[in-house]
């Protein structure tokens, strides 16, 4: 798919001012493409944005994709909500940057399959062998809506906070310059650490190994109220 086709199906639907106990974001609602109705995968994708964006150089970036176990109802198997809250608080910090957060619960497999796979991690299956396991690819995620997202809110150069070689590749492809990876490292609570050595090892993550972590400590600190906006 070539960049102008990528662009033209995307659509904002809906856009508001979002104060957080980080400080004040901008939320808008981005359509792209039709979605999975099969794996409950929505086609509706959000960016917040602090600070001024549109042409901004090496701006910091977070792509996030949904992960309800962890930021609804607070699952200790891996480090979503964290990595979250760590990007919102730095962009803070900074006073400008964007968190695209990407409606592909599971790594792209949907919250049903996500809760399979977790059922056969629990007799000893690491998160690859239980996708496998149930006929899934290991990562189905695809970022051709955050880069048209990008596009549309005025940005060609990031500094891309992730873990994931694979994002980095994705959005180069898609003609949006990653000027740096920055790791996203948030502790190391032991229920995670398995996950994580996983991500590492088989899937080509960069994280330090578990056992060179400091263990989980406090959640991040919200930036005051009065962040640049």
């Amino acid at each position: 798919m070539t960049p102008d086709e990528t662009n033209s199906r995307l659509a904002v639907i809906a856009r508001t001012p979002l104060p957080t106990e980080y400080g004040l974001f901008d939320l808008e609602i981005f359509r792209y493409g039709p979605g999975s109705l099969s794996l409950g995968l929505s086609p509706d994708h959000i960016a917040i944005t602090m600070g001024e964006v549109k042409g901004q150089e090496d701006l910091r970036v977070r792509i996030h994709s949904e992960c309800l176990t962890s930021e609804v109802f607070g699952s200790l198997l891996c480090d979503c909500r964290r990595q979250l809250a760590n990007a919102q608080a730095e962009i803070a910090r900074a006073g400008a940057g964007i968190i695209l957060y990407l409606r592909q619960e599971g790594r792209g497999i949907g919250i049903a399959n996500k809760v399979r796979a977790y059922q056969l991690q629990t007799h000893g299956h690491d998160t690859v062998d239980a996708n496998r396991l149930l006929g899934l690819p290991d990562d189905a995620r695809d970022y051709s809506a955050a880069a048209a997202m990008l596009k549309h809110l005025g940005v060609w150069s990031v500094r891309l906070m992730t873990n994931n070689p694979r994002k980095v590749r994705a959005l180069r492809e898609m003609g949006i310059v990653v000027r740096a990876q920055c790791a996203v490292v948030t502790g190391n609570d032991p229920r995670a650490t398995r996950y994580l050595e996983t991500k590492r090892l088989r899937m080509g993550h960069s994280l330090p190994p578990m056992d060179l972590i400091e263990a989980d400590g406090p959640a991040p600190t919200p930036a005051p109220q009065d962040t640049p906006t």
